[in-house]
């Protein structure tokens, strides 16, 4: 069992405005932050307000710190406890916009700037590599708290495009009072790839909005929990830890930010689940206490354990230095003081597995009555193998290969001749394997053209309603892509118009292609495997409108940086290859050559003869030389690998974004669209009512029609057709006359044939409707 207190730290964020005044003084124990705040004078010279605030920290981490030391310093540790038995929580703490989720998760540009949850899962993974003598498995959870519900970010059944698509998770709590996440989904990652993998599919999933604090202000209380177990080969006893990694959203004064509409609703569940969390650790500090408020919010319930329990429990104090952000600062490191204060009882959770040991004493029986079998009889055994005895050899021989233990083994009793049998099914399922590999990329080619198409003929006559009111939501949807489409070709012309006129503007669809030609293939393929992802599912005018707005996307910049990064880690990648070949290359001519010194030096005994041994021993150097270059070109290679993976990451995290922002724009412009359709069926009704003619003025007006069009182009002669009834009474509203055989028209067309004559057809058709209407003398 180890006591000991929450550990905390500070990290002072990089700000380029003015600073406030503050000092860092380290110390044996500890660093301590200082924090200035100056009097005002418009308070009267009479203010006895505390000028100095002093907070201790285990480490203060200054502006310039990296995110490496960050790991080093706060996570490494806590990660070391969680491999060894013990259960670890870091969280960060602090206002809206002062680094907490840059903190815990990283920013999305570099890979240097990689947070603690990405740093954790390479280090775990690393870990494993170098205890080969244990089995470990790592399990992955993601749960966003929001609006004091529970989300699974992780849950492979949906695709969501709006939070309200997840299952919803709901607290359960046993007789001991444990708490059971219902409807939390956890996922096993054999490698580092699948788990950074599970961790891009929970932040795209993430609730971001902007706020005045905060452009991508996170709304919501992430938890992202790697469950860990560990087994030596061979033992019965099994270590199993958490390690809670938790990105709490930002605390933020309402009347600062002038919050409203969602993100005030958003504000005040996050201040509210803030403030139970304060009264927990509130609490947990009083040592008289015997009641602890972790019911009054979810995420209190969620981190039972990390805050009072069984938990080796670390706690990162993120601050601004700017000046107005001074107060928060202040209550930031108030508060983890208090933290401090806390005292948590770890202890290594290791138990036994009674079905593990009862399987291997099963084992070492049966082990044993087949060794004492075979020597009294083993030889004795004749004739040959039933066909029941066969059928069972073969299943047991296929759940011996498909296990994935270790320490499985292959049981088939003291009978040699079932031994021989079960070497002979895995040698023959070998060889098929063999085969099989040879001809598979043959068959992957010649596989879709030898498999006929099957029809089924399906009665859809009950599907009639359902099928018409499909193509009237098609017919919509389409109506709304030709009006969105019209917009952005107006606003094209408009662009190439600026550009005639003043300076030029060169665009290109493909602009956020730019530099893909020079990708390795794999990753070109990767990329258009993702684009034909995303635009399978839209129309073809949906698609243009797509292409269009990904050229003006304001996050292309990020993406042609990676894609650069990419280009110029792929280029270095290959040539650390191609030294590390040649260092093999050299290894193995060195190693030959050495071989031939030694064997000729040994058929002469010369090998005690220095001047002889001289040039093997300038061989066994030049060797050495060549090993140690070829493990730091390993070393680069495999750090670059990673690097590049991480680059992919981010490029598919900006496209799933990119995605996100267009379906948004989408949707309003679809609303839009509609409220607009809605406003022109409301002035096609009122003109509708207008147009019952009086007998009286309907000659005069009828004369006024042909001399009233003078506009100069068609937009303005529809936007100057405005009804008076002081000049045409209740008669008919004003409408150009086209004819179609006069070529001096009275309206100035757009020159294009197809438009004008449809043009020309509508306005004629409506004039001879409105003369049908007229009433007959």
């Amino acid at each position: 069992m180890v006591k000991q207190t929450i550990q905390i730290f500070c990290r002072i964020k990089p700000t380029k405005g003015k600073k406030s005044l503050y000092e860092i003084d380290p110390k044996d124990s500890g660093d301590i932050v200082t924090f200035n705040v100056p009097k005002d004078v418009s308070e009267g010279f009479i203010n006895n307000k505390k000028e100095e605030y002093k907070f201790k920290f285990e480490r203060v981490f200054n502006q310039d710190t990296l995110q490496d030391d960050i790991f080093k310093e706060v996570a490494e540790p806590v990660i070391e406890n969680v491999l060894s038995g013990y259960n670890g929580t870091i969280f960060a703490y602090g206002q809206t916009g002062s680094g907490k989720t840059f903190t815990i998760t990283g920013g999305p540009e570099k890979y240097t700037d990689r947070g603690i949850i990405p740093r954790s899962i390479s280090y775990i993974f690393e870990m494993f590599a170098k205890k080969p003598e244990y089995s470990f498995t790592m399990h992955i959870s993601y749960l966003e708290i929001y609006n004091e519900n529970g989300y699974d970010l992780l849950d492979p059944q949906h695709q969501a495009s709006k939070l309200e698509d997840l299952p919803k998770v709901s607290l359960m709590e046993d007789e001991d009072n444990n708490i059971h996440l219902k409807n939390l989904s956890i996922h096993q990652a054999n490698n580092e790839e699948e788990a950074l993998n599970l961790l891009f599919l929970g932040d795209t999933n993430r609730m971001i909005a902007e706020t005045p604090m905060n452009q991508a202000s996170t709304r919501s209380h992430c938890i992202f929990t790697l469950h860990l177990t560990a087994r030596e080969t061979g033992s019965a006893t099994i270590r199993k830890a958490k390690l809670h990694l938790v990105d709490l959203a930002g605390s933020e004064r309402i009347g600062k930010t002038n919050a409203n509409g969602i993100l005030l609703t958003e504000a005040k569940y996050i201040n509210l689940s803030l403030h139970y969390l304060e009264q927990v650790i509130v609490a947990l500090a009083e040592k008289n206490r015997t009641h602890v408020p972790y019911r009054n919010s979810m995420m209190t319930s969620v981190l039972r354990d990390s805050l009072g329990g069984n938990c080796m429990t670390t706690m990162i104090a993120t601050c601004s230095a700017e000046k107005r952000n001074l107060d928060e600062s202040i209550s930031t490191c108030r508060f983890a003081q208090r933290v401090a204060m806390i005292k948590n009882e770890a202890i290594i959770n290791e138990e036994l597995d009674p079905k593990l040991i009862i399987n291997r004493l099963k084992r070492e029986v049966e082990e044993l009555k087949n060794q004492l079998s075979i020597a009294n009889n083993g030889d004795k055994i004749t004739g040959d193998l039933t066909l029941d005895e066969i059928e069972k050899l073969k299943i047991l021989t296929q759940r011996y290969l498909e296990d994935r233990d270790d320490d499985s083994t292959l049981n088939v009793g003291a009978d040699m001749r079932k031994i021989n049998f079960c070497f002979k099914l895995i040698k023959e399922m070998y060889t098929v394997l063999l085969t099989k590999g040879k001809s598979n990329s043959a068959f992957n080619s010649n596989n879709n053209n030898n498999v006929p198409a099957n029809i089924t003929i399906v009665d859809a006559s009950h599907y009639d309603t359902k099928e018409l009111k499909d193509l009237k939501d098609t017919l919509k949807q389409r109506d709304n892509e030709i009006s969105i489409l019209v917009n952005m070709l107006k606003k094209e012309k408009k662009k190439i118009a600026d550009g005639v006129n003043g300076k030029p503007q060169i665009y290109s669809l493909n602009s956020g292609d730019s530099s893909n030609d020079d990708l390795p293939k794999e990753l070109l393929n990767k990329n258009h495997h993702t684009k034909r992802q995303i635009l399978q599912n839209m129309s073809v005018g949906r698609q243009e409108a797509f292409e269009i707005f990904k050229r003006d996307y304001s996050g292309n910049e990020e993406i042609e940086e990676q894609k650069k990064f990419l280009k110029k880690s792929y280029t270095e990648a290959k040539m650390l290859g191609e030294l590390i070949n040649s260092a093999r290359n050299k290894l193995n001519h060195l190693k030959t050559k050495s071989e031939q010194i030694y064997a000729k030096l040994e058929a002469t005994n010369s090998l005690n003869d220095t001047r002889q041994n001289v040039e093997y021993e300038s061989i066994r150097k030049t060797m050495e030389f060549e090993k140690e270059n070829y493990r730091q070109n390993f070393e680069k290679l495999k750090n670059l690998k990673t690097q590049i993976e991480h680059a992919q990451y981010l490029i598919e995290k900006s496209q799933v974004k990119l995605q996100k922002d267009f379906e948004n724009w989408w949707t309003e412009q679809c609303e839009l669209n509609e409220q607009k359709q809605q406003k022109l069926q409301g002035l096609d009704r009122n003109d509708s009512i207008s147009t019952i003619p009086s007998t009286a003025n309907s000659l005069s007006t009828s004369s006024r029609i042909n001399s009233s069009v003078n506009n100069s182009t068609l937009n303005q002669s529809y936007q100057s057709e405005k009804f008076s009834a002081n000049d045409y009474g209740e008669g008919y509203r004003k409408l150009p006359e086209i004819d179609s055989k006069n070529s001096n028209s009275k309206i100035n067309l757009t020159g294009d044939s197809e438009i004008d004559a449809d043009i020309t057809a509508f306005i004629n058709a409506r004039k001879r409707i409105i003369n049908q209407m007229k009433p007959k003398n």
